[in-house]
């Protein structure tokens, strides 16, 4: 290796060079340990992923000729992100360089953010990068592009608080192209099912409080429960549940499908996505699979308002009330469930790229990877923000949906129903039912993140 490693010296003309290889050298003696001339890592530090690499013989190890293979095609791949992110070939990267390769990849940064990315490779201090600083800050990396921030940092799928209007996951290239990208959808998919059984009653108090609680009939959480539970015992808590998981499937897919499109679409350049073009991309794409899957939606409130008997199952109430209704009730509540995406998707953008670039503004110093805790904590943020201003929007979906199962309920539409609803309980009737919403944001977020990292393990996706 230091065989290598001097001769690598000598070409570049750089004595420092040696030394400063030598003490990443001895660091990667301190986490290896050496068995018959064979470095070895532990599966869960960070050097894993050099081994995995560099490992052609698969047997868990590098020697001599495959580690001096790896650093001379890492360096290839080094140089040839390092071309592509020198705009104006001078050999250099300046702030603006690294601004414009991020707003690339589709993030938007400002000044500030990009020179603090800038400073954390920069090692003589004049606020640019040469060739020579990328190679010594990357060489023992496997990370070979400015991607690892908008890995770390989009919307993840991880996050399921059983709402369907977030604006789709934002893919890489490379995801894409090698087939990562149906793995993270299937993995976030299965989180969103298991997520959502978990907190299936607190969901199912949501929609009854929101239909069956007003001012003359104020339903507490216990007092609801102890409803629930009189009428149909505990399997009742679970009532609708399942086609609220299986619409995660369609509509997952055709969100996606259709987010790709209309990013096309609004690009102002070819692969360059701004913040705006992404919101006005993700509503549409959330319009779109909503208006695919929303009979689904009608008949997950229904089940979760069924009384014991009055249904055997999903298609037994979809039959009925196709026979009784028409097909017109399927889509009760859906202007202003498509009304409701837009207060929901752009709060929930706005607030989350306000809580990152804080992030990166403050206490991005040598990785852009904020840690699992500020992930989790800025997406539960700006889902909640979202919730908060659209759930009038979702109590007057929820109503009018319920409306004609429920006996001597008038059929108001969305104006008259919003205006009978101020006059009879005030502004905040328009929040009934938040309480448990919000009650099940945390161990939403939890289950689903646990859940997704086993899918993530399980699939084969590296971290």
């Amino acid at each position: 290796m230091f065989i290598y490693l001097t001769m690598d010296v000598r070409t570049f003309g750089y004595k420092q060079k040696l030394e400063n290889r030598k003490k990443k050298f001895d660091f990667m003696s301190q986490v290896c340990r050496r068995r018959g001339g064979r470095p070895e890592v532990p599966s869960k530090l960070p050097h894993n992923k050099i081994i995995s690499s560099g490992d052609q013989d698969k047997d868990e190890g590098l020697d001599f000729s495959e580690f001096t293979k790896y650093l001379k095609d890492h360096e290839k791949k080094l140089r040839l992100t390092f071309k592509s992110l020198d705009k104006n070939n001078d050999g250099r990267i300046d702030f603006m360089e690294v601004k414009q390769s991020l707003a690339d990849l589709g993030l938007d940064i400002s000044k500030e953010e990009a020179e603090k990315i800038l400073n954390s490779i920069d090692v003589d201090g004049t606020m640019t990068v040469d060739w020579n600083e990328w190679r010594e800050h990357f060489l023992f990396n496997p990370a070979t592009n400015l991607q690892e921030i908008i890995r770390y940092w989009k919307h993840s799928t991880v996050l399921d608080i059983g709402d369907s209007l977030a604006i789709p996951d934002e893919f890489t290239e490379e995801e894409k192209t090698t087939g990562l990208w149906w793995k993270q959808l299937s993995a976030g998919a299965m989180a969103g099912a298991v997520s959502r059984t978990g907190t299936a009653p607190l969901d199912r108090m949501k929609v009854f409080m929101q239909v069956h609680s007003s001012k003359s009939n104020k339903i507490s959480l216990v007092g609801g429960f102890k409803q629930m539970l009189k009428e149909g015992g505990l399997t009742s808590l679970w009532r609708g549940n399942g086609i609220n998981v299986l619409k995660i499937a369609p509509e997952t897919a055709i969100k996606f499908m259709a987010y790709e499109r209309y990013k096309k679409m609004f690009a102002s350049e070819p692969g360059k996505v701004r913040t705006h073009e992404r919101f006005m991309a993700g509503s549409l794409a959330g319009a779109t699979a909503q208006t695919a899957i929303y009979p689904m939606e009608v008949l997950k409130t229904r089940l979760c308002l069924r009384k014991t008997g009055q249904y055997s199952g999903m298609f037994d109430c979809a039959k009925k009330i196709m026979k009784k209704e028409g097909v017109k009730a399927f889509y009760k509540g859906y202007i202003p469930n498509i009304i409701g995406i837009i207060p929901y998707a752009g709060i929930d953008l706005a607030v989350y790229e306000s809580l990152k670039n804080l992030w990166l503004s403050r206490y991005a110093k040598d990785t852009a990877n904020p840690g699992i805790l500020v992930l989790l904590g800025c997406g539960t943020v700006s889902s909640s923000c979202g919730q908060l201003a659209s759930y009038p929007l979702a109590l007057i979906r929820t109503r009018m949906q319920a409306q004609a199962s429920l006996e001597g309920s008038e059929q108001l539409p969305m104006n008259l129903m919003v205006k009978k609803i101020l006059e009879k309980e005030g502004f905040f009737g328009l929040y009934r039912g938040i309480v448990p919403n919000f009650m099940k944001v945390i161990p939403a977020v939890s289950i689903s993140y646990v859940v997704y990292e086993y899918m993530r393990s399980g699939l084969g996706i590296q971290k």
